[in-house]
């Protein structure tokens, strides 16, 4: 009995403590009531933002949000963008496995490895192709047993104005195939260079992905009268409170330090600065000295002897959108550059242009080497006007018109990471997915899309999620409107001599590597520049005036 009674106490006690009385039982109820009315109110009010925001793992103190609303299904969204990235950096990780070295000695040398042509012939005929093995060794002659050398392979008669890339096949064992196609007839130099050796490779892409800090970002916070400098960046390592500017939907992030007495909203302006860290070691710094970096491999090699031999050319379809791109892509020939997988056509005079463009609303997207574009055409048609938008520097928006022909070509640079000592406003940027979204489309609206040369200081992850949004706004493009037309135009080589570890062409061929990957089953156009610049010999970041013409050229043919 003892149990018993000790169980109905602690019963009766637990009822006193819940509910003392009825009244209060009746007034939990109510509240129970209350709550639940105030929830469903909430949400139909639109406050699903609020508690997204909430759930958020990024949501702490939050600034200035350009796109503050939840995706319809975040949790699938996030996770299909993320097994597509867990999924490339696992192929690129493989592609570029780590090759640690104690000595320079033992890395790849342009001078100690050999270099043959496979079945040499005193003359060739225009259209055969040409095979080059390469064995790669060190500097002590001792046989390489893996590749992953970064190699640039080019042909060239500098007489015509003639160059093509050659391509380079890596059976990873320390052993390469280099073929060229022979595209036009006469005398033809080969060049094969050793840009980087395999071990150098290994610590470009280790030090890479090693950190956010090689750059500083700026922010200028205006407030009245007021003006206020804070650090700001993709990520920042700091217990200080943050502001946040977030793409909830895209997963796309970046903070600013929030100053004191200054709301996150007054952000007007931002530029950068390299910190000067690196994450090399002084051993693999050696590795890029100047005179180590795009050494020539076919020194001793003599010219070849081209006959057209009265081969006739392959009848190839027009240029259109949705075709798939070999490599090489083309080659140039009195400066002009030819496709290798479709027919062009000339556009030889103003009238030429004009009537191409007739009623075209074009929407470049991207960075500086996109601007160019906007120069040339300022230049070449004279009958499309600046139209001042307003802004400040190089780096505002660049509209032309034509009115009379109805003609609109607008430049938008890509929202961060952008990389200039320049001030540049952050007031009307925008990611390109967005950008994208905010464009309805027709059969006359054009989308020339670039990026690539300010990622290259920053893990890769960074890049690759931005191309897979932009991807995934395409997809959305077209299906509310297939007959829009959409340009990849891809990045560009640039100066050897600038900071390898952060601006590397290494870096810029692996994410032409994911840029085409992730795009291959889309409907767009491929102006390949990287192989553009390879076979017009300009290590430039922007390329000669004659060099975006041919880029240009090719754009309306696949627009006309």
């Amino acid at each position: 009995m003892g149990e018993y009674e000790n169980m109905l106490k602690q019963m009766f006690l637990k009822r006193i403590l819940m509910f003392p009385n009825a009244v209060a039982h009746k007034c939990m109820l109510m509240l129970v009531f209350i709550v639940a009315v105030g929830v469903i109110y909430f949400t139909s009010k639109g406050c699903t933002k609020f508690l997204f925001s909430w759930r958020n793992p990024f949501a702490r103190k939050q600034g200035e949000i350009s796109h503050s609303e939840a995706p319809l299904n975040p949790a699938t969204s996030l996770t299909e963008t993320e097994l597509r990235t867990k999924e490339i950096l696992e192929k690129l990780n493989q592609l570029i496995p780590p090759r640690p070295f104690t000595h320079v000695n033992t890395t790849t040398s342009a001078t100690h490895s050999t270099v043959s042509i496979l079945n040499p012939r005193r003359t060739y005929c225009r259209g055969d192709q040409i095979d080059i093995l390469l064995e790669a060794r060190d500097h002590l002659g001792h046989r390489k047993k893996y590749g992953g050398d970064f190699l640039r392979a080019r042909m060239s008669s500098p007489v015509l104005k003639a160059g093509a890339s050659g391509k380079v096949t890596d059976f990873n064992n320390g052993t390469y195939l280099v073929s060229f196609t022979l595209f036009w007839q006469g005398h033809v130099s080969l060049s094969l260079l050793l840009i980087h050796p395999s071990e150098g490779v290994s610590a470009l892409w280790r030090a890479r992905n090693q950190g956010y800090d090689r750059v500083i970002f700026t922010g200028q916070f205006v407030n009245g009268t007021t003006q206020v400098l804070s650090e700001c960046g993709l990520v920042l390592n700091t217990t200080a409170e943050l502001c946040q500017y977030l793409d909830a939907r895209d997963q796309e992030a970046f903070y600013c330090v929030r100053p004191q007495h200054v709301p996150c909203e007054a952000l007007t302006h931002m530029n950068t600065k390299v910190r000067g860290i690196s994450y090399l070691s002084n051993e693999e710094w050696k590795l890029f000295h100047r005179s180590k970096i795009g050494v020539e491999m076919m020194k001793n090699f003599t010219s070849i002897k081209v006959l057209p031999c009265n081969k006739s050319e392959n009848i190839k379809k027009k240029c259109q959108t949705g075709m798939k791109t070999p490599f090489p892509s083309g080659y140039t020939f009195k400066r002009s550059w030819i496709s290798a997988f479709c027919k062009q056509i000339k556009f030889n005079t103003m009238q030429d242009i004009n009537d191409c463009l007739k009623r075209k609303l074009i929407y470049l997207m991207g960075d500086s080497t996109l601007r160019q574009w906007i120069n040339y055409f300022l230049t070449v048609v004279k009958t499309l006007k600046n139209f001042d938008h307003h802004g400040t520097g190089l780096f505002k928006t660049h509209v032309l018109l034509d009115v009379e022909r109805q003609i609109l070509i607008q430049w938008k640079k890509h929202s961060h990471p952008f990389i200039t000592e320049k001030l540049y406003s952050v007031k009307s940027e925008n990611y390109i997915p967005r950008e994208i979204d905010q464009v309805a489309g027709d059969n006359n609206m054009v989308i020339v899309i670039t990026l690539g040369q300010h990622f290259r200081p920053f893990p890769i992850n960074i890049f690759i999620r931005r191309v897979i949004n932009i991807q995934k706004a395409i997809k959305r493009l077209f299906l509310r409107s297939p007959e829009t037309k959409v340009i990849l135009k891809t990045e560009n080589t640039r100066e050897i001599n600038e900071n390898t570890e952060m601006f590397s062409d290494f870096h810029g061929y692996v994410q032409n590597l994911i840029m085409k990957d992730i795009f291959v089953d889309l409907n767009v156009g491929i102006i390949d520049a990287w192989d553009m610049a390879i076979a017009y010999s300009t290590d430039e970041i922007h390329p000669p005036d004659y060099v975006i013409e041919n880029q240009i050229v090719m754009f309306l043919n696949y627009i006309c």
